[in-house]
């Protein structure tokens, strides 16, 4: 029995509008490959600094660039933002803010707190 639904051949992604929840799901996972990757170099980097006091010279010297202080930046708002949305997550796991209502206003809290955390981090950083 052969069954004809109307299904779209072409879909425009540029036409999808996704709501706030999904958007934060799906920063979250970026969020986690990027703690992911960035703990190779920063073990790489923490190795580096503790070999000699020569390394460790060499490694305060890489740090102290603008562009890597930015990338350091950029990788404690992604812990902090991962460690925030993880913890939603999880509070959804024990069925809060399942709701549609609910979910939103969690996710804008959450997003107000990592930006909070962000501000915090730009000051360690710099």
């Amino acid at each position: 029995m052969k069954v004809n639904k109307p299904r779209p051949v072409n879909l425009d992604l540029q036409t999808i509008r996704f709501p706030l929840t999904a958007i934060a799901s799906i920063l979250h996972r970026v969020s986690g490959v990027i703690t992911f990757v960035s703990v190779a170099i920063l073990l790489w980097l923490l190795g580096l600094s503790l070999s000699s006091p020569e390394g460790f010279t060499s490694a305060a010297n890489i740090v102290d660039s603008f562009f890597v202080k930015f990338v350091l930046w950029g990788v404690l708002t992604a812990l902090f933002y991962h460690i925030v949305l993880g913890v939603r997550h999880l509070m959804m796991d024990m069925g809060y803010f399942e709701e549609m209502e609910s979910g939103i206003a969690s996710t804008k809290v959450s997003f107000a707190i990592v930006a909070v955390l962000a501000i915090f981090a730009g000051g360690l950083v710099w």
